[in-house]
């Protein structure tokens, strides 16, 4: 398969970040993106403990240790959007834990964000990557300030050229209006990262709801997922990001539902 697969921070829905790594790794996953606490209560169905790897510097020991022993990545560093009120260079000390960690890139979304402040804090964010080896992507997503590919790129063209690049989720692709020939003319340059979920080809209800607990498996739902990994270029980590929080709810174990998740979508790929 021309694609390795990533196994996204939400997926796993509260797993620690030793546990999340070992995970991706048992299932042939090369990659994986990770916040440094764990999500809000109600992502974490199974009760897991809580952690944080800006409290614990034994568990961020612990976290290079598995990275490294199991040849995995972190492909994104999630949790460092642009907000109203705090500036992004007091992100700094979060930087520097990432880029001690080893992630190959941050990400940011703007959270709707007022424009202008928007880009020029993603810039600044950017820069503060740069400045630690590390690579920075824009997500856009139609609830918030940059909500389309488009939005998104004029964000990349204000930081600079070669300074970020975009973050293309399936989902918020689609749902913005985004059509695959976008994708297939697009500099491959350009694409930072690429995540991956499906759904009906219509949305119902609550845009948030349905992009934070109800995605679905890729080629389970509508859109056109085979045609969208096509035109991406080839060898583009695919990062999985399905919540499967009915799943999880029920009881199901983490293992389990997440396997299918890589196991449906190889099939799909194949």
């Amino acid at each position: 398969m021309p694609h390795p697969l990533g196994l996204e921070l939400l997926t796993v829905l509260g797993l620690g970040p030793v546990e999340h790594v070992t995970l991706a790794a048992d299932l042939g996953c090369t990659a994986v993106s990770m916040g440094l606490v764990q999500l809000p209560e109600r992502f974490n169905p199974h009760g897991y403990p809580g952690w944080s790897l800006r409290d614990d510097a034994g568990l961020r020991r612990e976290l290079k240790a598995v990275l490294a022993d199991r040849g995995v990545s972190i492909s994104i560093a999630e949790g460092l959007g642009v907000s109203a009120t705090l500036d992004a260079t007091e992100r700094a000390a979060d930087m520097d834990l990432f880029a001690q960690l080893g992630a190959l890139r941050v990400n940011a979304v703007d959270m709707g964000v007022e424009r202008a402040r928007a880009f020029d804090q993603l810039a600044t964010l950017a820069a503060m990557a740069g400045e630690r080896g590390m690579e920075f992507s824009i997500e856009f997503c139609p609830a918030f300030t940059i909500r389309s590919l488009a939005e998104a790129l004029e964000a990349v063209r204000h930081i600079g050229e070669g300074q970020a690049t975009v973050l293309i989720d399936s989902l918020h692709f689609f749902r913005s209006g985004g059509k695959v020939r976008e994708i297939a003319e697009l500099d491959p340059a350009l694409i930072g990262h690429v995540q991956l979920s499906d759904a009906p080809r219509k949305a119902e209800g609550d845009y948030m709801i349905e992009a934070m607990s109800g995605r679905m498996i890729p080629g389970q739902g509508e859109l056109p997922m085979r045609e969208f990994v096509e035109a991406l270029p080839r060898g583009q980590v695919l990062g999985l990001e399905v919540p499967l929080m009915a799943a999880a709810q029920s009881g199901r174990a983490v293992r389990d539902y997440v396997g299918e998740i890589v196991t449906r979508t190889r099939e799909l790929l194949v």
